[in-house]
């Protein structure tokens, strides 16, 4: 057994005979101390900020709705349903207002941020947190139609961009914040469908919104989780659409894919649902918190285990290794074109 004191020792002699080492290991420990004290600097009179959150029937917007509500933040919370908006209504303070918005649909968008601007006056609108989103149809490109990217794009992309053009003048008023949610998907492609395809574009959107809006003293941060449990990863609901589409494919695409793919792809994909997918969703909502209530707030955010120790590492390796992995998640084609 090596004693507390001769281990110091040892150590010492190691730093001392390694300059560079030491120098480097103290730059790295004053840095990390002056970030997290940096990050840990708070805005206040979070009573008179009013924040706009799209998507809150459930997931992480209803969350995030609640949790800032008992902040004290004005809270405005856009629901697609009507029994979403009741729900959220009754789960939270009276200074909540919740409003039906369909982030497809332009003139719905106008007269929700109409609404909005009544509410915030000359204030302006402290957040934006654009939620709402959709994963299906999704599913090997071959199986998609160009309604099945447009469905998913409409929500996840060209719907942010219109929810933020919008209420972009009530933001500049306040020197307010934007919040994208992106994915991990937005990093790197797992399959086919607008999906990892829409979260690309958030990021790029982002990006250059974050370059355009800063003078202007509006800073955007994006939210990138890896698998939640949440209405998006629905395994019910992402299994049936893929039956749907197998059904609709030409006998000689089937035949190109093998008999057994459609219970195989499933299965892989039920598989690696139940093994990713974490139920604690407040990962998420306390990253579009901090980006909400941080003196600087982040660039980008990363929620779950998955994103930080698989995911991102993945993403910038060679594109042959990721290629690889995501091949041994997924089942190969069997059909006769492919043997």
């Amino acid at each position: 057994m090596v004693s507390t004191d001769n281990l110091m020792i040892y150590l010492s002699e190691v730093f001392l005979s390694h300059p560079v080492l030491t120098s480097a290991l103290l730059v790295l420990t004053i840095t990390r101390i002056i970030w997290y004290i940096r990050d840990s600097y708070k805005v206040c009179a979070f009573s008179q900020k009013h924040v706009f959150i799209t998507g809150c029937d459930s997931g992480f917007g209803n969350l995030l709705a609640r949790q800032l509500d008992g902040k004290g933040f004005h809270v405005i919370a856009a629901c697609l349903t009507e029994k979403g908006a009741a729900d959220l209504s009754a789960a939270a303070s009276s200074r909540l207002k919740t409003i039906q918005l369909n982030v497809t649909d332009s003139a719905s968008i106008k007269r929700a941020v109409e609404f909005v601007s009544r509410e915030v006056g000359e204030r302006g609108l402290w957040g934006l947190v654009n939620n709402a989103g959709r994963s299906t149809p999704i599913g090997p490109i071959d199986w998609l139609c160009i309604d099945d990217f447009t469905k998913v794009l409409n929500v996840n992309l060209i719907g942010v961009v219109d929810v933020t053009l919008q209420s972009l003048p009530l933001l500049k008023k306040a020197q307010g914040r934007v919040v994208n949610v992106a994915s991990i998907l937005g990093r790197l492609a797992l399959t086919g469908g607008g999906y990892s395809l829409s979260k690309h574009g958030v990021e790029a959107f982002s990006d250059s919104l974050r370059k355009d809006m800063k003078p202007f003293g509006v800073k955007v941060s994006i939210i990138e989780p890896g698998f939640f449990k949440t209405a998006v990863t629905q395994q019910d609901l992402i299994e049936a659409d893929l039956r749907r589409l197998w059904s609709l494919l030409p006998q000689d695409v089937k035949a190109s894919y093998g008999a057994t793919y459609l219970e195989d792809y499933v299965k892989a994909q039920n598989f690696s649902l139940g093994v990713l997918c974490s139920p604690d969703i407040s990962k998420v909502t306390w990253c579009m918190q901090h980006a909400l209530t941080a003196c600087f707030p982040r660039t980008r955010y990363s929620a779950g285990w998955d994103a930080k120790l698989f995911w991102i590492p993945l993403s910038y390796c060679p594109s042959f290794i990721s290629d690889f992995i995501i091949k041994v998640i997924l089942p190969p084609p069997t059909g006769e074109t492919n043997t």
